[in-house]
């Protein structure tokens, strides 16, 4: 063998080997054998699952959620149980996931029920950075026994989703769903993204998240669960500067709101917003006056918060036509209801049900 074609042989044997080891590189399961591969989590734990996933619980509603979009064939139990109203929206073959609870606000979750529906694998919630998550994620495996448990960064924050959505769709097999969500996701994030930073203080308009069934508990900005009016551009009269940097809820007096004197109002609660037109006290508001006052859809997940999450991705355009509509009047909401529904409910909505659904949550039909 001349010179040259020894050469030409060992350029061949370092391009199979760069292309190799770029493969590797660039995909989560970097060793794979027969039945089960190595995949490295988001806080860096190494640990080995089963080759094809087909059988998942995760600890808490925003990772279920994603998992409900992306695959929910392989979703073995969910966190709450849907009411009637939300089960309207879910396809038969979802409706009846088993209630295992989990560790989030309410703590309420029971290893014995996540064993009993049999997972193939756990997604444990984590706080990106968060000083106690390695010890929570050991805490969860040593109770789930052989059982993996695999830590995914938290999902509540829709801006910072992405990542999230994408490992899960790796992890299960949904790359493409997940894809399609993130698609879905950016698309808005870019347009209310671009808009708002053109927004100048004086010309944003004031925003009241109304909570509870008497609407005086709230969220001041920067909160993960009033993030939507931020992201948009409203202002939120319950400005975490004025209530001590906290961006936990807090109670609030009727005075207090009357002071506040909002644009537009905004509530998850049904009784509430059943309630504020005829309640002398809110009529003194000018976003009652003005008939600006918006309950976020419920069904099959709010679109505003609780939970925050994956859900949320609906609720961008939403928010931006509830508090901008003549700067979006190009977003058509009854297409995007739709899409969204169709793509990541499993849903399919009529045009009659997609804009019934938006004129309950107090859009004029001249924004959908």
């Amino acid at each position: 063998m001349n010179k040259k074609s020894k050469m030409i042989i060992l350029i061949v044997v370092i391009l199979v080997v760069v292309a190799v080891a770029t493969h590797l590189f660039l995909t989560p399961s970097t060793i794979e054998t027969e039945g089960s591969k190595n995949v490295t989590d988001m806080i860096g734990r190494s640990l080995e699952i089963p080759a094809s996933v087909d059988n998942i619980v995760a600890t808490s509603p925003p990772m279920t959620t994603v998992l409900y979009m992306i695959a929910p064939e392989k979703l073995k139990a969910v966190n709450f149980q849907w009411t009637d109203d939300e089960l309207k929206y879910v396809p038969g073959q979802y409706a009846n996931y088993p209630v295992v609870g989990g560790w989030y606000g309410t703590q309420d979750g029971s290893y014995e029920e996540f064993i009993a529906a049999e997972p193939d694998l756990i997604i444990e919630s984590i706080d990106e950075g968060g000083d106690g998550d390695l010890s929570t994620v050991k805490e969860r495996q040593e109770k789930f026994g052989s059982i993996p448990v695999l830590a995914v960064n938290d999902t509540t924050d829709v801006e910072k989703v992405g990542e999230s959505i994408t490992f899960m769709g790796e992890v299960v097999g949904a790359q493409e769903k997940a894809s399609q969500l993130n698609d879905f996701n950016n698309k808005y994030l870019d347009m209310v993204h671009e808009r708002s930073s053109k927004l100048a203080d004086g010309d944003k308009k004031t925003v009241y998240y109304a909570e509870g069934d008497d609407g005086l508990q709230t969220n001041p900005s920067h909160s993960a669960h009033g993030q939507l009016i931020d992201l948009v551009g409203g202002k939120n009269v319950a400005d975490s500067a004025n209530q001590g940097n906290t961006t936990s809820g807090i109670q609030v007096s009727i005075e207090q709101v009357i002071s506040w004197n909002p644009d537009i109002i905004i509530t998850n609660d049904k009784e509430f917003y059943s309630k504020v037109y005829s309640d002398n006290n809110w009529a003194q508001l000018d976003a009652v006056k003005n008939k600006e006052v918006y309950l976020s859809p419920q069904s099959p997940f709010k679109w505003f918060d609780r939970p925050v999450g994956a859900n949320m991705i609906i609720g961008v355009p939403w928010t931006a036509k509830v508090i901008y509509p003549d700067d979006y009047k190009d977003i058509d909401m009854i297409s995007a209801t739709k899409e969204f529904y169709s793509n990541f409910y499993h849903f399919d909505l009529s045009d009659d049900q997609a804009k019934q659904l938006l004129l309950d949550s107090g859009l004029k039909e001249s924004n959908l």
